[in-house]
C-alpha cells in the first residue's frame, strides 16, 4: 500500500514544481499539499473505501483548482494548464469514476460529476458520463431528457440529442415529458438552421453545392415528432404546443398542428383552452399602441377574441371542465394591474357574467363562488353578494367551507337570516366537519346575542364536537361569568368524555390566576388530569411519562425548605416507569406532604 501512495505523489512532483516555478504557490504550501494528499491516498488504499473518504479528496483537489484559478487572476498568470491543470483534473475525474462505480445508485454523486465536467470545461467527459449512468439508471425520463439538453446545449450536437431522445422512448414510449422536449429540441434545431441559412444568404457566400433540407426547416422532423406522441398518448393533446415553442413553429406548420388539433381534440376542454389564449399572442394594432389607452385598448380586443373561442368552444363542449377553463381565464385577466379604468371596469363585467352563466348550468365549481363574492362585496354590492351567498349554499348544501364562506359575507353584510342558516348549515353538513360552522356560529353569537343563547349553543356544540369546543366553553364562561362560572362549568364538563389535557390545563391557569388559589382544587384538577393522561402528555395515547403533569404540582406550590420538595422531585422521576395506578398513589402523597406543609 504504502509503495502505491508513494508513486502517486511522486506522479505529482512535476506538477508541484511548476506551480512554485511560476509562483502561484510557495514552498511551504506544495510541502502542505503533498501532506494532505498522502493522508487522503492512504485513506483510499484501505480495503474498505469510505464513500465520505472519496469525497473529501475529490472536495479537497477542487479547492486547490479553485485556489489556482484565483491565483492566476491575481497574478495575471494565463500559462502552463497543461502542465497545471490538467493533471488536477484528470486525477478528479478518475476518482468520479472509482466513486460512482462503486456505488452506482447515488443519483447526486453522477450528477456531482456531471457538474465539474461542465464548470471545468471538459466537455468530451460529460458525454462518457452521462452514458454510463443511463446505463444503469434507464428507468429515470429526467436522466434521459438532461443528457439529450446536454448534448444540444453543451456540446451544440443535435444529432447526439435525437439519438438519445429515440433511445428514451424506447424505454419510456408513454411519457408526455420525453416527448415534449423531444418535440422541443426538433423545434429548436429547425429555428437555429433557418438562422443560419439566413446569415449564410445575407453573406452571400459559396457553399460548395450544400444545400438545407426543406423539410427540417419547415419543421417537419417536429411535426413527425408531434403525430407520433398524439397517436401514443392521448393525454399529451396540446401540452406539447407551449407558448414558448409556438413561436417556433414555422406558419404553415403551425396552421397544420392547429387544425389537427380541432379536428381529433375538439371535445377536450384543453384544447379550446389553447386556441383560445393563442388570441392574446396576436400582432398589435400599429399606431395606437404609443398611448396607454390605446394599449389597453387592444388588449381588451385581444381579450374579446379570446372570449369569443371559449364561447364556441362552450357551444361544442358545455362541460365543467370548459366553464372552468374560461372562468379561470377572466379571473387571471382581471387580476392583471392596469391604470386604465374603462378597461378594468371591462374585465369586471365579464368576468360577473361568465360567473353567473356558469351558475345558472350548474356547471360552476366550489372554489370559484369565493372569487364571485370578493368581487361583488369590493364593488359594495350587497343584494348581489347575498344571492350569491345562498345560490352557494343550495348548489353545495354539504361543503363546510361553501357555509362558512356564505355565512361570514351575510354576517359581514348584517343579515337578519344569520341564525336561522346557521341552524340549515349544521342540519346538512357532517357532524364530524362541524366545527368550523359551529365556531363561526361562536363568534356571531357572541358579538350579536344575549349570554344566554350563546351559552345555549355552546351547550349545543359539546354534544357533536366535544373535545374541541369544552375548552372554548371554559374561556368564554371564564371571560364573562369570572372564576366561580368558570369552575360551574369545568365540573359540568368534566363528567363527559371524551376530555382533552388543555381542559383542565387551562382551569389550573385559571385557579393559579386568583388570588388566593384554593390547594384542593388544584390537587383535584392534577388528580383527575393524571387519572386521564398519566402516561400521556398530549391525551393522544402515545405511552410516555406525562412529565409537564408531574412536575406541575411543585412549581404551582412553594415549600419553605427545598430540602423535602428535592426528594418528592425524585420520586416524581422514579414514578415515571411505573402504571398509571401507581403513579397517582405517588401524586397523591405528595399532595398530602405539600397540603400538611401548608
Amino acid at each position: 500500500m504504502a509503495e502505491i501512495v508513494q508513486q502517486r505523489i511522486e506522479d505529482r512532483i512535476p506538477q508541484l514544481e511548476q506551480l512554485e516555478r511560476v509562483g502561484l504557490f510557495t514552498q511551504k504550501e506544495v510541502k502542505s499539499i503533498i501532506k494532505k494528499a498522502t493522508a487522503l491516498e492512504y485513506k483510499l488504499q484501505r480495503l474498505t473505501v469510505n464513500k465520505e473518504d472519496l469525497i473529501a479528496y475529490i472536495q479537497y483537489e477542487i479547492n486547490v483548482l479553485e485556489l489556482i484559478k484565483k491565483r492566476r487572476a491575481h497574478i495575471h498568470y494565463q500559462f502552463k494548464r497543461e502542465e497545471i491543470e490538467f493533471p488536477i483534473i484528470q486525477r478528479i475525474n478518475s476518482i468520479f469514476r472509482r466513486a460512482t462505480k462503486k456505488w452506482k445508485d447515488d443519483v447526486q454523486l453522477w450528477f456531482s460529476h456531471v457538474a465539474f465536467c461542465k464548470k471545468w470545461a471538459t466537455k468530451g467527459q460529460i458525454s462518457k458520463v452521462f452514458s454510463s449512468m443511463l446505463a444503469i439508471h434507464p428507468d429515470k425520463p429526467a436522466l434521459w431528457i438532461m443528457a439529450a439538453k446536454s448534448e444540444l446545449e453543451d456540446r451544440d450536437s443535435s444529432e447526439s440529442a435525437r439519438h438519445l431522445f429515440l433511445r428514451a422512448l424506447r424505454f419510456h414510449p408513454n411519457n408526455k415529458k420525453v416527448y415534449q422536449e423531444y418535440f422541443r429540441m426538433e423545434l429548436l434545431h429547425s429555428e437555429k438552421l433557418r438562422k443560419q441559412k439566413e446569415d449564410l444568404d445575407k453573406a452571400d457566400l459559396d457553399l460548395g453545392g450544400y444545400e438545407f433540407s426543406p423539410e427540417i426547416l419547415n419543421g417537419k422532423l417536429a411535426e413527425v415528432v408531434y403525430i407520433d406522441a398524439t397517436e401514443k398518448i392521448r393525454g399529451v393533446r396540446p401540452s406539447l404546443l407551449t407558448p414558448p415553442l409556438i413561436v417556433l413553429l414555422h406558419h404553415h406548420v403551425h396552421l397544420r398542428f392547429l387544425s389537427s388539433l380541432q379536428k381529433n381534440y375538439a371535445d377536450d376542454s384543453v384544447t379550446w383552452d389553447f386556441m383560445a389564449k393563442r388570441e392574446l399572442e396576436a400582432p398589435g394594432a400599429g399606431e395606437e399602441l404609443h398611448t396607454a389607452r390605446g394599449r389597453a385598448s387592444d388588449i381588451d380586443r385581444r381579450e374579446e377574441r379570446c372570449c369569443q373561442v371559449y364561447e364556441e368552444g362552450l357551444r361544442s363542449l358545455g362541460t365543467e371542465p370548459m366553464w372552468t377553463c374560461y372562468v379561470a381565464f377572466c379571473l387571471e385577466r382581471l387580476k392583471r394591474k392596469t391604470n386604465v379604468q374603462e378597461l378594468k371596469e371591462k374585465r369586471q363585467e365579464r368576468m360577473l357574467g361568465v360567473l353567473r352563466r356558469a351558475h345558472d348550468s350548474s356547471l360552476l365549481k366550489e372554489n370559484y363562488y369565493r372569487n364571485w363574492l370578493e368581487i361583488l362585496l369590493s364593488s359594495e354590492d350587497a343584494e348581489g353578494a347575498a344571492g350569491v351567498a345562498m345560490a352557494a349554499t343550495q348548489r353545495y348544501s354539504q361543503s363546510v367551507s361553501v357555509w362558512c364562506l356564505s355565512l361570514q359575507a351575510l354576517m359581514q353584510l348584517g343579515s337578519g337570516d344569520v341564525g336561522r342558516l346557521f341552524q340549515d348549515a349544521l342540519t346538512h353538513v357532517n357532524p364530524k366537519d362541524s366545527l368550523p360552522l359551529w365556531q363561526l356560529q361562536i363568534q356571531w353569537s357572541t358579538a350579536n346575542q344575549r349570554p344566554e343563547e350563546t351559552e345555549a349553543i355552546f351547550k349545543s356544540a359539546i354534544t357533536t364536537v366535544a373535545m374541541e369546543m369544552k375548552e372554548s366553553y371554559l374561556n368564554w364562561s371564564y371571560s364573562t361569568g369570572g372564576y366561580k362560572k368558570a369552575r360551574k362549568t369545568f365540573l359540568s364538563l368534566r363528567e363527559n368524555r371524551p376530555l382533552s389535557k388543555g381542559l383542565f390545563t387551562r382551569m389550573i391557569e385559571v385557579e393559579k390566576e386568583q388570588e388566593t388559589p384554593k390547594i384542593n382544587n388544584l390537587r383535584d384538577y392534577y388528580e383527575r388530569a393524571l387519572q386521564e393522561f398519566g402516561t400521556s402528555d398530549d391525551g393522544a395515547g402515545t405511552a410516555r411519562p406525562a412529565g409537564k403533569l408531574w412536575e406541575d404540582p411543585l412549581e404551582s406550590h412553594e415549600v419553605p425548605g427545598g430540602g423535602e420538595c428535592g426528594e418528592i422531585h425524585l420520586q416524581i422521576h422514579s414514578a415515571a416507569d411505573r402504571t398509571p395506578v401507581m403513579q397517582l398513589c405517588v401524586c397523591v402523597c405528595m399532595w398530602d406532604h405539600l397540603q400538611h406543609d401548608t
